[in-house]
């Protein structure tokens, strides 16, 4: 080693000033667990007494949508039920007690349940919800995932649903966990892919004392569907015509323009498996090309359990990356343009998210600094082993940093994490969490700070009519150097809907410079000097 000999004035020098300092910790929001004082009385259930096969720890995922149109988020949560083959003799006596739940937002921080009055209770083994005005009257419709048929409700617009499950062609008997809902077609329709999981085969139950039950690779793989909208309320299986009819073990899906070109493509994140990239090729077709682009793996090649994956531009690049959560495992992907990056260890979430087993995640600018951040649900997949969440900081310069600890008492309980959606539920201006645990009740996180750390803009992109969310289309908030990308309500997370409005963190800037949306059909709207702290309606000009 190299010894360096330094100037004895250069040492007394820094002898007298002392010890530096270190840079003071920034000022952050913190989550404020709500639930109960929200009036969230649901408890989710796997429709038995005790955790003894994979249907019933793949868990659930929640939903935020503004089911009646008064601009506040609702919440919608699924629920198992006991099944005679998925569930024991012990658990009969939850037969016919287990239902889904719809609450109301009462637009002071409560919520009440309206699933009776709203008819949207379910019949299934539910797992996952999505929501969609697929047949453009202004309201939105459900479609609830499940263990057996899926369920389409169909938005009366005076609080009420019908169920058109059979009749529009949308009661997909296989096992299906998410659904995303896009116009793949460009003919002004709301189409959906249905992505589906795995034969379980309730004959199959060897002994399996560490694990618990056996996991995915004891289980064939399903083929997942594309639906085209016929726009009569009936929709057409178009699956093998659109070229995505690969077979996997689906997880969750997102849906985004990853390849910058305007045309929005499809991941599904697989269980024990590759996962797939379905790059929209236009008219109609896409191309499976996981593997050529960087998305089928992790960095270490390794096919691990991928959970539900998160869109959003980390770099504030201009570019759509992805976060995979995974089974001890996580993979960040970095969008380099031709191909996706792993950047998981130099981004410091190797670390941090390696040490659990990932399930529901969010990219969200909780802080309002322009910069996503980055939280995960976490519990073990097999028992019902509880573990913290995580929480990291994007401090702007391509690292994530730990802050869980310093942002409430949620992060220091632990839960058996699965689904997570994230939206800005009361309406003040920052970002908050719905937290959907494994045979334990939901946790509605209340963002405490962020809107008053910094400024925000939220934006509501509407459809000609008005009414309908612009699915799909893509804002741009630009504000000096800093440039935000958002689409508008499309899929992402596992088996869980987010807030569909596009939100910005705007850090000290009272206003935005620009926003432009780049509308489905490919037309832009440009606004400029838009007014910081607000919910800024754009609707697109008629054609």
């Amino acid at each position: 080693m190299r010894r360096v000999w330094l100037p004895a004035a250069i040492v007394l020098a820094g002898v007298l000033a002392g010890p530096t300092a270190p840079a003071a910790e920034p000022q952050l929001p913190v989550f404020t667990d709500v639930t109960e004082q929200a009036g969230i009385k649901f408890k989710h259930s796997y429709g038995d007494v005790e955790l003894k096969n994979i249907v019933q720890g793949t868990g659930a995922g929640g939903m935020l949508f503004d089911y009646d149109g008064d601009g506040w988020l609702d919440i919608y949560l699924v629920c198992g039920r006991w099944q005679k083959d998925v569930s024991g003799n012990r658990g009969r006596h939850l037969r016919g007690k287990l239902t889904n739940k719809l609450y109301r937002n009462n637009r002071d921080g409560t919520f009440t349940d309206v699933t009776e009055k709203a008819g949207v209770a379910g019949k299934h083994y539910a797992c996952g919800a999505s929501a969609a005005d697929y047949d453009g009257d202004g309201h939105l419709d459900l479609y609830v995932l499940c263990y057996g048929p899926n369920e389409l409700y169909h938005n009366n617009g005076d609080g009420t649903f019908t169920d058109v499950s059979e009749k529009s062609g949308l009661a997909d008997p296989r096992w299906s966990v998410a659904a995303g809902w896009f116009d793949y077609n460009h003919d002004g329709k709301l189409d959906v892919y249905v992505v589906n999981y795995l034969t379980y085969d309730p004959k199959y139950i060897p002994f399996f004392p560490p694990d618990g039950y056996p996991g995915p690779l004891s289980y064939s793989t399903q083929p997942h569907a594309l639906y085209r909208n016929n726009g009569d309320g009936t929709f057409t299986d178009v699956t093998k015509e659109a070229g995505m009819d690969g077979e996997g073990r689906g997880m969750s899906l997102a849906v985004a323009d990853l390849d910058g070109d305007g045309l929005l493509d499809v991941y599904v994140t697989n269980d024990a498996m590759a996962n797939d990239f379905y790059r929209n090729l236009g008219k109609g077709r896409f191309v499976e090309e996981g593997l050529l682009c960087g998305l089928a793996f992790g960095e270490n090649g390794q096919g691990v359990s991928s959970m539900g994956p998160i869109i959003g531009d980390v770099d504030r690049d201009g570019r759509l990356d992805v976060f995979v959560p995974a089974l001890r495992y996580g993979s960040l992907h970095i969008n380099r343009g031709k191909f996706f990056e792993d950047r998981t260890a130099a981004a410091g979430l190797a670390v941090i998210v390696g040490q659990y087993a990932g399930w529901g995640a969010a990219f969200l600018d909780y802080d309002n600094d322009g910069y996503l951040d980055f939280f995960q649900a976490n519990g073990d997949a097999h028992h019902e082993y509880r573990e913290e969440a995580v929480l990291c900081r994007n401090d702007g310069k391509g690292k994530f940093v730990d802050v869980a600890k310093q942002s409430g008492d949620y992060f220091h309980r632990k839960y058996v994490g699965r689904g997570a959606a994230f939206g800005d539920f009361d309406n003040d201006g920052d970002v908050d969490l719905l937290v959907v645990n494994l045979n334990d009740s939901p946790r509605l996180l209340r963002n405490d700070g962020g809107s008053k750390l910094n400024h925000w803009l939220s934006v509501i992109a509407k459809l000609p009519n008005g009414k309908s969310d612009a699915v799909g289309a893509l804002v741009t908030a630009t504000t000096g150097s800093l440039k935000q990308i958002q689409h508008v309500g499309l899929a992402q997370g596992y088996m869980s809907q987010s807030d569909p409005r596009p939100h910005f963190g705007l850090g000290k800037a009272k206003q935005a410079d620009s926003v432009e949306v780049r509308w489905p059909d490919g037309r832009t709207t440009l606004l400029k000097e838009v007014r910081a702290d607000q919910f800024l309606t754009v609707v697109e000009p008629a054609k």
